[in-house]
C-alpha cells in the first residue's frame, strides 16, 4: 500500500469516527433538551448530586456544540478533549453496570459505552492526522 493510499484510508476511517460519534454525543445533547428530567435523574443516581434541570440544558448544549465540532473537525484537540474526558467520566460512573452486567436487565447494556470510550481515545490521538471540512487538503508525494 502507498503512503497516499494509506493517508487516505486513515482519512476516511477518522471522517467515520467523527461522523459516528459526533451523532452519539449530538443524541445526548438533544436528549437534555427532549427529556430534561433524564439529566437531574441520572445525576442523581451515578453523580449523588441534585442538580437543576437547567444544567441540564447547559450539559446538552456542550454536547451538541462538541458534535457539531466532530462533524466539521474542527478546534480537534479541544472538541476531541473534551468529547473524550465527558464520557470517560460517565464510564467510570457506570462501573457497577459495568462489573455486573446481567445483574439488572439494562446493565448489559452499559457495555456498549466502552468500544465508544475506545473510539473516542483513538480519535484524540489521530487528531493531528485528521482534515476537516475547513482544513486545506493535504497530500503526500
Amino acid at each position: 500500500m502507498t503512503d497516499k493510499a494509506r493517508l487516505q484510508a486513515l482519512s476516511h476511517a477518522l471522517l467515520v469516527l467523527r461522523l459516528t460519534l459526533g451523532l452519539f454525543l449530538l443524541q445526548w445533547g438533544v436528549e437534555k433538551f427532549v427529556v430534561p428530567q433524564s439529566t437531574v435523574a441520572i445525576w442523581g443516581y451515578f453523580y449523588g448530586l441534585n442538580v437543576p434541570q437547567a444544567l441540564g440544558y447547559v450539559f446538552g448544549a456542550i454536547e451538541i456544540a462538541i458534535a457539531g465540532c466532530l462533524f466539521l473537525g474542527v478546534l480537534r484537540t479541544a472538541a476531541y478533549g473534551a468529547a473524550l474526558a465527558l464520557h470517560a467520566v460517565s464510564v467510570l460512573v457506570s462501573w457497577r453496570q459495568l462489573l455486573d452486567p446481567w445483574g439488572d436487565a439494562a446493565n448489559h447494556l452499559f457495555i456498549a459505552s466502552v468500544p465508544v470510550l475506545g473510539a473516542l481515545i483513538a480519535l484524540f490521538l489521530l487528531r493531528h492526522w485528521d482534515r476537516g471540512i475547513l482544513d486545506r487538503a493535504r497530500v503526500i508525494d
